[in-house]
Parts: structure tokens; sequence; C-alpha cells
């Protein structure tokens, strides 16, 4: 099957891992430079992670000469670097579906392959699981290997440090594999970060060690013993081939964790790769492989710029243009809305986790950068860093996808609401967000966010509504504050519109049928109704600004209709309906109710408009629901 014009000498011949044994090292390089040029190409066409897999096309053609994918078991973290280990198991041909409707995913999905031993949507989770893994691998008594692909950028989560404490100590077989690239999303801080490179700035020390180890291993007697006082006094050794600028950063922080360190070695150099693959797999017990790459490589626009290629839409591959962060957004607007506060309060500080550029505070930070913190890829600190700077008299305001505001629930919980420290969370890409599928759908904060006491949450559906929600969430607001706005720009072709100070926005018509809804979803509801309308049907609608507390007029107001429809693009069970039902029914409503929402499933990727229409969130899919033809849906 051919899926793009472009032909491919080994490529074509390649299909699942087996087919590497036949290939030498230079027809692997062949190979290598093939799949780049089919990783631009396709992705060009169906958008997707195209820096971070350019960086790891030699690092995943290496891995699966060494390794044997249907037994030994790979896990990827960030699990969108997993490209090139799809087109090598299997999926080739798929290639052109990637991230669509019933498609193959854009991260690892056990269901989708056996290839794929565990989910990677998220970072910092691989050595956790894999060292599950790997004592299951023991228990079984099967001698298969377990290796974790991880970056560098994953290493600002904590995650990582809780599973290295625990795997270093043990001797499973697990082989953590750290590639380099000096990248998360945005450019990597933090102290871990400048560690990380001046370990592998620094090379001497390794192959002095290894080549002192193999020639006492050729001395009778007296060679072990030898080797035994080396190794007490290492840090010795290390101070005499570092420069003293490293000696307190040595020994390795690796080694000291119980792990054998290898590296580091070049991410594109095949022949150095299989060689130290090898050596990994030939030791026993937990081993890191140290591996530098350059993220985007093979393609000057992404090379150049590897955070703004991170993920993207469809692009021209000979101008570069990709389709990323656009203007007109919510993110945008918040950014700016944010900037122009911070302005004229110095109170107000912006926190990110490694996403300025996502969530638009790239204007926050050229403005005031020492209130701008990017923390990395570490949501639970993020929170906590958020309440410190609350407690302290400062109003700190994280923008965060609301899929990775998951992370920080406990923190939330407990550092924030139960001291009610003053924090506002802007939850960016709430609801559906489309082709990234079911790790990346932003349909749980309102139900996690509105069980937790004394928090207010806005979803605004516009731009102006989001300005006005930022300021009253920052000056007439307590406790913790979200403002929750979905990705993309605004759609507003109705007048329904809260102005400010406005909790909820209200239009009646002659009808006992009310429908009530809030967010991004309301304009395809005031364009159903208006439709229904015209052929003689009258629909009074409620939006909501506030959704949390529910307003006390919004609830009198719905105690006059016999009939409620709730469109919510979120979570049925303890959704913002279920919440307004059970209060509408303590004042004594008894009339009849429908709630569409998302009910008891994960939202699969696919287009946002698709996932609308899936369900009954669309402008078709609402009317059916109104007029009771909701079971017709083709």
């Amino acid at each position: 099957m051919v899926i793009f014009m472009s032909e491919y000498k080994i490529l074509d011949n390649v299909n699942y891992p087996e087919d590497l044994d036949k290939l030498d090292v230079s027809k692997l390089e062949e190979l290598s430079e093939e799949i780049r040029k089919f990783l631009i190409e396709a992705i060009s066409k169906t958008g997707g992670h195209l820096a971070s897999n350019l960086g790891t096309v030699e690092l995943t053609v290496a891995i699966h000469k060494v390794f044997d994918s249907s037994k030994d078991k790979i896990l990827w973290d960030v699990g969108h670097q997993s490209y090139t280990h799809k087109i090598l198991t299997g999926r080739k041909d798929k290639f052109n579906t990637l991230r669509q409707k019933d498609g193959i995913a854009g991260f690892p999905r056990s269901s989708e392959s056996e290839h794929d031993a565990f989910i990677g949507g998220h970072s910092s989770n691989s050595i956790s699981a894999g060292y599950g893994i790997a004592v299951a691998n023991t228990l079984n008594k099967n001698g298969r290997y377990v290796v974790c692909v991880i970056g560098d950028g994953s290493f600002t989560g904590g995650m990582v440090y809780e599973a290295i404490n625990n795997a270093g100590r043990s001797e499973e077989n697990i082989i953590v594999i750290l590639n380099h690239n000096d990248m998360s999303i945005s450019k990597n801080v933090g102290a871990m970060a400048k560690y990380l490179s001046n370990i592998r700035s620094k090379q001497g020390y390794h192959k002095l060690k290894e080549n002192v180890n193999s020639k006492l291993d050729k001395v009778p007697v007296l060679g072990k013993p030898i080797k035994r006082v080396i190794s007490s006094s290492k840090d010795a050794l290390r101070q005499k081939v570092y420069s003293s600028s490293y000696e307190n950063m040595y020994p390795t922080f690796f080694e000291e964790m119980g792990f054998d360190y290898l590296g580091p070695v070049d991410g594109h150099n095949i022949s150095d790769l299989l060689e130290v693959l090898r050596t990994a797999k030939s030791k026993k017990g937990p081993v890191v492989v140290h591996v530098d790459t350059k993220k985007g490589k093979g393609y000057q626009f992404a090379e150049k710029n590897p955070g703004a290629y991170h993920g993207v839409c469809q692009f021209d591959v000979e101008t570069g243009n990709p389709d990323i962060a656009a203007k007109d957004s919510f993110s945008t607007a918040f950014g700016k809305a944010l900037c122009a506060l911070a302005d004229n309060d110095k109170k107000i500080c912006a926190v990110t986790a490694a996403m300025k550029f996502g969530t638009g505070l790239q204007y926050f930070n050229a403005k005031h950068k020492k209130r701008f913190f990017d923390v990395g890829i570490a949501e639970q600190h993020a929170i906590t860093f958020c309440a410190g700077l609350a407690s302290q008299g400062f109003i700190p305001v994280f923008a965060v996808y609301s899929s990775f505001l998951q992370r920080g629930y406990d923190q939330i919980i407990h550092d924030c609401a139960i001291e009610n420290q003053h924090i506002i969370l802007a939850v960016d890409r709430a609801g559906i967000v489309g082709d990234d599928g079911e790790t990346h759908q932003g349909v749980f904060d309102v139900s996690f966010l509105s069980n937790i006491p004394n928090v207010t949450i806005f979803s605004p559906e516009s731009y102006l509504e989001l300005e006005a929600s930022l300021k009253r969430a920052i000056y007439d607001k307590k406790g913790i504050v979200a403002v929750r706005y979905p990705r993309g720009s605004q759609k507003l072709s109705h007048n329904l519109v809260c102005l400010k100070n406005e909790d909820f926005a209200y239009e009646a018509s002659d009808s006992k049928k009310l429908i009530i809804t809030y967010g991004r979803i309301t304009d395809n509801a005031y364009t159903a109704r208006s439709e229904l309308e015209a052929l003689g049907e009258k629909i009074s609608i409620l939006k909501l600004l506030q959704i949390m507390p529910i307003p006390e007029e919004a609830l009198d107001i719905a105690m006059k209709y016999d009939e409620i429809y709730f469109f919510e693009e979120g979570m049925k069970k303890g959704g913002i309906a279920s919440q307004m039902l059970m209060s509408l029914y303590e004042r004594g409503f008894r009339g009849s109710f429908k709630i569409t929402a998302i009910d008891n499933e994960f939202v699969k990727q696919g287009t946002v408009n698709e996932s609308l229409g899936e369900y009954n969130l669309d402008v078709e899919g609402m009317k059916r629901v109104l007029n009771g033809t909701e079971s017709d849906k083709v």
C-alpha cells in the first residue's frame, strides 16, 4: 500500500523489526535517513510531533536491532517520540491515519500493537512502569528485558526520582535510555538540566574507566583486588579526570543511585549506539545509557527552532511554515490580558510547567521576567510553589493544560484549598482537544475541581469574557479560582454575552423548555435553539459563566421551567449539570431533565468537531436531543 508519493529504497522493504536483521550498519544509516524523510513528508500532511521524532530515528532503529519488542518491553517517555517505533512495528502503511478518528494514535497504545508496552501520553512515568515490568519478569522467570526511553525534559518530573530510588537499589534488568537533547517542549530549565549537560560533556572518565578495567581483568591474581581498591576510591579518580569546577557534581548521580552508567554516546551514530546497547544488554541489574541527540535533526527549520516544531498541524515542507501558536486563540488572549494586568500590579506572577509558548505566557516573560517562572515538567511542584507565593501576598497565575493539571490534584487540595491560598489556575485546552486522544482531553477538570470546597470556576465563551473572568479571579475572589477555556479561537455568532461582573446570561422565550450550558458549546446550543425556533418551537437558554459555585439567581431561573436540557463538554458524573440538578431537586424541582455529556468513557482521537458530534454536542446533535430524536443519529 503506497501512502505518500516518495519511494524508499530500503524503508519500502522494512515493515517489522525482524527485517532489520538483514541490514548492516551502512544500510541502517540509509534506512534512518529514509525514515526521517518519511516522517517529514507524513507529518506535513497529518500534523503531529515532528522535532522529537526526527531526533530519535537512529536511536529507535538501534533499539529494535538489539532488542526484540515482541518480547522485550520498550517504554517511551514521553510517547510522542515513538513514531519511528510505530513505523518499524507494522504501522507504516497506516501513517496517513495518524492522530485521526479510528487511525493510529500519536502515543503508544498497548491496544494498538503488541509492540507498545505501556501508555506514554504524559511524562516521567516510564521508569516506574518499567521497574514494575522488570519485577514481573523476574517473578515470571522469563529473562526478558525492559528498556525505558526517557527525555531529559522528563527529569524535571519528581516521579522519575521516586522510580530511580527504588529501581536503583534492586537487581532488576532495567535499561534506562536517557535521550538528552536539552529540550522538553520549551528549553529545559533547572539544576538537573545543567547537571546532565555537564555529564555528557565529560567523556574522559568513562574511557579511562573502561581501559583500566579491561587491563586489570587480564592481570592474574591481583587484578580483582586492585579493581576493588580503585572502585572504593572512585571519587578521587574522577577528580583527577574532571576539571575542578565539576568536582562537587561527582560521583555521577546515577551510579550513586545504583545504576551502571554508560555513555554519553552520539545518538545519531548507529555503530556507537549498537555497541552501547549490546553492552547494556550484557550487564546485570539497572543500567543508564546516556544518549546525546539533536531535536529536529535533518530538517533545518525544526533544528533551528525545535520548540516551535514540537507539535505541528499541517505544514509546507519546502517553506517550513507550521501552524502552531495562533494569534487568534484563547491562549494568546489570556497571555496578553495577564500581561496587561501585571503592568499595573507588581504582585501578579506567572507560572508555567514547560509550556511558555503553548499557554501564551511569552508576552509576560518578555515584559515581567522577574515575575515569570518556568518550573519545567513539574505540575505538582508548580501548584505548591504557587501556594508558597500566595502565602506571602503575591498573586500567582499558573497556566496549564487541563490534562496536565490532573497531575497536581493532591497539591490543589492539601497545599492550597485547606488554607484557602489565593491562586489562579488558567486551565488551557479545557474540553475536547481532538487529535491527541485520550491522554490529552481536558474533560475532567470541572468534575475534579468543583468538588473541592471553596473553589470558584469560570468558563468563558469569548475573549472578552476570558479577560473579565481573569480580572475577577485575581481581584474579586478568594481561594482557588480556575478560569478554564478551550483550545483554538472563539466562535461567537450570537449576543448571549456575559457583561462585566455577570455570572450568567439568559434569554427567555414563551416556553417551558430551558437549555443550560456553558463555555465553547454555547454557540452550538444557541444555533440549535434558533433553528428549532424557526420551525415554531420555543426554547429559553441560560449560559453560565461562573459555573462553580452555581449562581443562586441561575437556580431561581431554572425553577420556572418544566423541561431542562443540559449540554456539558465534560464528564456527566460530577459535572455541573448533575450538581445543578441536585440543587434544583433540593429546591423542589420535579420536572423532566436530560443531561448530554460524556458518560463513563474516555474521548478518543479525532477532530474536535467529530468528537462533539459523537456526544451530541454539535448543532445537529443538540437539535436531536431537544426534539427527542437523538436515537435516530446516523
